[in-house]
């Protein structure tokens, strides 16, 4: 009876342990038309226009169903110019990931929050900067609940 108490104990301490590790390194599956948007609290469902964040002391992943709600969100965090932030952004063209820092944007795309800028993964005509489109989307006027 010792011994199997002391298993079953050894075997719930390995589960706790085991549930609390997670990736905190690379982006996450999205649960499209479940998970919401940080910033706007929309459901996230258009695959060409998702972002993910993952920043901060926990290095928690925060998912927007546009970039300019990403970064409005991004620039009310302490943390938000930290290097270390990894940000993720959809090729509007392919919706695979892309890294957001190394994308470049195209503007007058019809996106869930109408910031209007896709991400591809090459420059195009016209396409502009990470910077530059940072700076374009902070331009804008943001209301949390559009």
């Amino acid at each position: 009876m010792k011994a199997f108490l002391i298993n079953n104990g050894l075997l719930f301490l390995l589960i706790i342990l085991l549930s609390s590790c997670q990736d905190n390194s690379g982006r996450t599956e999205i649960k499209w038309d479940r998970d919401t948007c940080e910033q706007c609290r929309m459901v996230i469902s258009d695959k060409h226009f998702a972002t993910q964040i993952r920043g901060g002391p926990d290095r928690k992943i925060h998912l927007f169903d546009d970039m300019g709600c990403a970064i409005h969100w991004l620039k009310q965090q302490p943390w938000g110019a930290d290097e270390t932030t990894s940000i993720w952004v959809t090729d509007y063209r392919t919706g695979q990931w892309l890294e957001a820092r190394h994308a470049y944007y195209v503007g007058g795309q019809l996106t869930p929050m109408n910031f209007g800028f896709g991400a591809v993964a090459e420059p195009i005509a016209g396409s502009i900067s990470f910077a530059a489109v940072q700076e374009q989307l902070l331009a804008k006027p943001h209301s949390p609940h559009h």
